[in-house]
Formats: C-alpha cells, structure tokens, sequence
C-alpha cells in the first residue's frame, strides 16, 4: 500500500511535458481579455512579465523543496518535513490537504468550464449544454488517467505536442501580420504611476499568475520521476522560462492584430486572432487546438493532485481507501477517482470568474508562503548533503517570493476573505480531530514526531 509501490518512470522529457501543458491549459485563452481589461494597452505585458518573475522565484523554493524530498504529494511532505512531523507540520500538512479538497476540484473545473466555453465558438451552446460537456470533460480525462505512469507519459508527450503547435502557430500568425503602431498605442495616462496603477498591476497580475500555475506539478509526482534531484528543478525552470517567452510573445502579437480596445471584450481571443488573419475556417481548426490545449491542462493537473490525498493517506493523517494502488497498474486508482468526481461535482456549479481568484486565495498563505518559509527552516535544519539542489542567492528569492505572494493574495480583494474562512475553519477541524486522538496540542503523543 506504501509509496513503494509507485514507478519512476518518468524522465526529464516527459516531466517538463507534464508541467508545461499543467501550465498552459485553458488559461491564456481565457484570460488575456481580462488581463487587458484590468490594465488597457500595452502595459497590460507588464502583468505577464510579473506573473513569470514570481513563477520563477517560487520556483526556485518548489526545486530546492523537490529535489530534497521526492515523493508523492509534494506540499503535503515539505510542509510535515519543515515545520516537524510531529507539531506544527502536522497542522500545515493537515492545512494543506484540507485546501486542496477544495481548490484541486476548483482548478480541474476552470479548465473544464474553460473547455466547453471555447467549444461554443464551433457549436452553439446554452447553459445546460456547457455544463454537460465540462462535465463529459472532466470524465474523459479521468478515463485517460486510469493508467500505467510509464504510458501516462507517452500520453504526456503527445498533449505537449499540441500545447506547442498551438502557440507556436498563434504566434507565428500574430508575428507575421503585427502592426507596430497599433500594439504599442498608449491610452491616456498609461505610465501615471499613481496608486491606481499599481492596483490595477496587481488585479491584473492575478489573473497571469492564474496562467502559470503549475510549475510545480512535478513535485507532486515526485516518487514517480527518475533522477528526481536532478530532473525536478530542471523541469521547472524549463518550464517556467518557456512558458514566459511564450506568453508574452503570444500577448504582444494579439496587441499587434487586434487592438487593445477590442480585444478587452473578445472572449475567444485566439479563434478571434486566427479569424482576423486567416478566415472563419482556420479560426474552427485554431479553436480545435485551443480544446487540445485545454484537455491536455486538466489531464496533467488531475495526475498531480491525485498524488496528494494518496500520500496523506499513506501517512496515516487522511483517509485509508486513499492509499489504495491499483494491482497491476501501479497508480493511486481511489484518490484519482474521488478527486475526479469532486471536480465533475465543481465544474456543474461554478463559472469560470468565481473560480479563478478563489483558487488563488486558497492556497497562497499554506503552500506558496508556508512553502518557502519552510525552506528557509530547512536550510538551518538539515545539511547541506540533505539538499541535492539549492537556489542561487539564497535567501533573496524566497523573501521576494513570500512578499509578493502577500501582495497577490491581497489583490484578491474579497476572496481573500473567503481563503482565510477556509483557512479556518481547516483549523477547527483539525483541533477537534486531534482532540478526539489526543495528539498534539491536546495529547503526550503529539511530540514524538519532533
């Protein structure tokens, strides 16, 4: 039943593969009208380029945290590892799981949602329609998942294939029919830079970072990557780097085709890019690709949160059925089917702009800013022969990375609340569960683990 029973059988190839289309999905699609919305013209690059800079800083704590410690789960393990198994990182680790119930589901919906809305550029689609096909989404990707890893990954590969195909094509279209003059018109007052503008950066970098979740997707499937000190980080950093270049380029070509004022309110922005340039039926083939793109996203972020309740429950501090390995094909079958009804339940209730500043403001205080305060505990606790990978200029980017984080949680203005609600009451039930085993803080057996 233990995370033994997993295979490595994942290689740098098919791990960068994984991220990437974890990170590209539905999101860029989806969200560039708003990005320009919150911060009109040119300058709405400057959101992407933020969203790429933190990407990249807290990348540099998800390597060092990866490589240490590569095992299913990923935040689960950092966060018990650094805080002490028996105290504090029980709670963190508890904190996490108890968020990623909610906001796992809460990302397979945005890329289900995301899918059936661009599916209504082909065909016509009502509500009802929409839900039933991000519904039909989300059952096909678990489908799929129900798998060896070692044929995961050649799956991976091919979805990767498009995710690149796709963008490189935008670009290339958007690159080869720019207008200079029209990208780079300035409305009035762009570089006023009062507080308004750094508030409307900051709504607008929410929407970005949204774009580059999932650089560290790999840390999930930790126990299943070979090399894991060596091929974790770099993934990672393959992956945000390439998918940096890529969206700024891919939203510099849109300004260049469609002006800024108009593409603010097109919401199939890539269809729309291929239509100006090529006609209404590579516009059809363009919004095929987008829906490649898109499947391929949730098919990579359900593998890596599957892995979390499994190595929670293999730890003894969630659910038993969670730990449960398919027989022969080696996978965590129980977690990925309870995950993949919970995200079909999301993606019927919810749409697309509730969820995308409520996954954020769920898990920014435990696992981005828990996570890289936890690296710095790390760093006075073990040796240096327990960290295989260390950042450069250590601590700067896990200070950085902590205070921008702050800064992106608190431009999520009301949601934020509800994270903290989550947060809480992720503590009371913790309290009283620990109550009802005597463990730490209220039972002699809590300390064992310290």
């Amino acid at each position: 039943m233990g995370g033994q029973q997993l295979e490595r059988g994942l290689g740098l190839a098919e791990a960068t593969a994984l991220n990437m289309i974890d990170m590209v999905g539905i999101g860029p699609f989806v969200v560039v009208p708003l990005v320009i919305e919150a911060m009109p013209g040119p300058q709405c690059l400057l959101a992407w380029a933020a969203g790429g800079i933190v990407a990249l800083l807290d990348g540099c704590v998800w390597a060092e945290l990866g490589a240490a410690m590569p095992e299913a789960g990923g935040s689960y393990v950092f966060l018990r590892e650094a805080y002490g198994p028996g105290r504090w990182g029980r709670l963190m680790s508890f904190l996490f799981i108890w968020q990623t119930m909610f906001q796992a589901p809460l990302v397979m919906a945005s890329a289900a949602i995301g899918f059936s809305q661009y599916a209504s550029y082909l065909v016509p689609l009502g509500w009802w329609e929409q839900k039933a096909v991000s519904g039909a989404v989300v059952i096909a990707v678990v489908l799929l998942l129900y798998r060896r890893i070692d044929q995961i990954g050649k799956i991976s590969m091919v979805l990767w294939a498009g995710v690149v195909a796709t963008l490189g094509w935008l670009i290339w279209g958007g690159l080869t029919h720019f207008h200079a003059r029209q990208a780079f018109t300035m409305p009035p007052g762009a570089w006023d830079l009062s507080p308004a503008f750094f508030a409307a950066l900051g709504v607008a970098s929410v929407k970005t970072i949204y774009t580059y979740l999932g650089y560290y997707n790999v840390c999930h499937l930790g126990g299943e990557i070979r090399q894991p000190e060596r091929n974790i980080p770099r993934s990672i950093f393959i992956s945000v780097a390439g998918i940096a270049v890529l969206y700024l380029v891919l939203q510099t070509a849109v300004l260049g085709v469609i002006p800024w004022q108009e593409a603010r309110s097109t919401p199939f922005i890539a269809s729309a890019l291929v239509e100006r340039i090529y006609g209404t039926g590579a516009a059809k083939v363009a919004t095929g690709m987008v829906l490649w793109v898109a499947f391929g996203s949730l098919f990579a972020l359900t593998l890596g949160y599957s892995r979390v309740p499994y190595a929670a429950a293999v730890d003894g501090t969630f659910f038993r059925a969670f730990a449960r390995v398919h027989p022969t094909r080696h996978f965590p079958h129980v977690s990925l089917m309870a995950l993949g009804a919970t995200g079909l339940v999301f993606s019927l209730l919810f749409r697309l702009r509730e969820v995308i500043e409520a996954i954020l403001a769920m898990r920014i205080l435990v696992q981005f800013v828990g996570g890289a305060v936890g690296v710095m505990i790390l760093r006075k606790k073990w040796g240096r022969e327990r960290l295989p990978y260390r950042m450069w200029l250590y601590p700067a980017p896990a200070v950085t990375a902590i205070v921008l984080w702050l800064g992106v949680f608190f431009s999520t203005g009301r949601t934020a609340l509800a994270g903290l609600g989550v947060m809480a009451a992720g503590v009371a039930v913790f309290l009283a569960r620990a109550a009802v085993l005597e463990q730490w803080p209220f039972g002699q057996a809590a300390g064992a683990g310290q």
